[in-house]
């Protein structure tokens, strides 16, 4: 077979953290489905959370496989639940992924920047390399220009606002809300041009970064139930106790609260927040995820006790208005069910474009990483959130406090979930969005041209 005609051959080396692996995973899919040939990389157990839907996509006939890299026998990466922080040491995978890239020469090797050591070794195979951050291209131009202009250092405290200088918008925030690819062919970004169309340009042109492919929303590429309700992990619950509770419930009347696999919240901000829903007094889903335990945390037959009010889950599942979900829960299936109206989330860049797609508004609740500036994007230039009034930036080590009190909880649901204008202007601006997203991804689109560009520009530079 003629080389400038045979697929080209991709590798995706993601990380292992649910925020990264997920998405990374949907992009190999994506790519498979443009006729590449994708391969992925990971570790035997990793493999596990994402094996059954690869062979269903191997079954409908996508050119797509799973490669695992052998560890000796005494070694193994931690957080196989997905839990994993940036800080996860993952270098036992350097030698194993060498020995590949040794025997296999993709035409490109797509990597997680997390996997910090990464870049050193597909460098040294001389073979294209594309890196993957998991971010959206407002946050990347808001660090780009932080970094350049340093306004965070002309303020006198935290809490003093500046102006981030040079972006299309005026986007202010605080030294709380911000804390501190080289050599690469290029970046891969989940976004699609239609959402952030000033930064896309500003990116490109302003900021010299030419080699970027927004191809998202990579969640699409979910298609069936299955996928939806497998897509990281198993549910922890019964997945049509969780549909027919959103079938009972009338169009836009739900509230869905997760703030993602990574943040771990004080029992006293639980209790904030159990409180603050009961009081605004609307149907709700919320996903209980980590909660942060100090030495000597009390536990009652091995199991930590119940940080809820007394009686609140009693009183919220007699009365049909809550559903409580503890662990892993089907996120696609119950954003894009009609009943929900909207989402409190923490502002991952994967959750809120998820909500993006499933055109659901937002209660924009920071606390890490690059969320504060997606909050920003949320609220202050899309203009499909409300903030519930988070501004301290909190590392994944750092111990959490109750810092948002149950009456902003219960404001912020009442302003996004309620019956006024503002409300219905944000519902209406978020199902456009919803629209876009859904346009991009389909033939002809932003993102699967995008796409096709890369694999042209692919086998145009290896096989010459």
């Amino acid at each position: 077979m003629d080389s400038k005609s045979s697929p080209v051959e991709m590798f995706f080396f993601p990380y292992v953290g649910g925020g990264h692996q997920i998405p990374m995973v949907d992009i190999a899919r994506i790519f498979a489905a443009h006729g590449a040939k994708s391969t992925i990389i990971t570790s035997p157990k990793h493999a596990l959370s994402f094996q059954k839907s690869i062979n269903r996509n191997q079954q409908s006939g996508l050119p797509i496989t799973i490669k695992t890299l052998h560890l000796p026998d005494d070694i193994e990466i931690p957080d196989t639940d997905m839990s994993a922080t940036p800080r996860t040491d993952t270098s036992m995978l350097q030698e194993p992924l060498k020995s590949l890239l040794v025997d296999s020469r993709p035409d490109c090797i797509v990597h997680d920047m997390f996997h910090h050591w990464s870049a050193d070794v597909i460098n040294s195979m001389n073979i294209p390399r594309i890196v993957f951050n998991g971010n959206c291209c407002f946050s990347r131009c808001i660090l780009e220009n932080v970094r350049k202009y340093k306004p965070h250092e002309k303020v006198s405290s935290d809490y003093e606002p500046f102006v981030v200088p040079g972006l299309p918008d005026k986007i202010e925030l605080t030294a709380l809300s911000f804390r501190f690819e080289e050599k690469s062919f290029g970046i891969v970004v989940n976004s699609f041009y239609d959402l952030e169309p000033a930064y896309v340009e500003y990116f490109k042109q302003d900021l010299g970064n030419d080699k970027a492919w927004f191809v998202g929303p990579v969640s699409l590429c979910n298609r069936n139930i299955e996928d939806k309700a497998e897509r990281g992990q198993k549910t922890s619950i019964d997945e049509g106790k969780i549909l027919s509770f959103l079938d009972s419930k009338e169009t836009n009347s739900v509230l869905y609260i997760s703030f993602g696999s990574l943040a771990r919240l004080s029992p006293e901000q639980l209790l904030e927040i159990a409180y603050g829903l009961e009081a605004s007094n609307h149907s709700f889903i919320w996903v209980v995820g980590k909660i942060f335990q100090s030495p000597g945390t009390r536990k009652e037959n091995g199991i930590e006790e119940n940080w809820l009010p007394s009686g609140f889950e009693e009183r919220m599942g007699e009365s049909k208005r809550g559903l409580i979900i503890r662990g892993w829960a089907p996120q696609l299936l119950i954003l894009e069910h009609t009943a929900v109206g909207g989402f409190m989330t923490h502002c991952g860049w994967n959750s809120t474009l998820e909500s993006v797609s499933a055109g659901v508004p937002m209660v924009t609740w920071p606390i890490t990483a690059e969320q504060f500036s997606n909050e920003k994007l949320i609220s202050d230039v899309l203009k499909i959130g409300v903030k519930v009034g988070s501004v301290n930036w909190v590392s994944w080590s750092t111990e959490p406090s109750a810092a948002v009190g149950r009456d902003k909880v219960e404001v912020a649901v009442k302003r996004l979930m309620g019956t006024g204008e503002e409300a219905a202007e944000m519902r209406r601006r978020a199902g456009e969005l919803g629209e876009k997203a859904k346009n991009a991804v389909e033939e002809g689109g932003s993102s699967f041209i995008d796409a096709e560009a890369l694999l042209q520009e692919l086998k145009s530079v290896s096989r010459i």
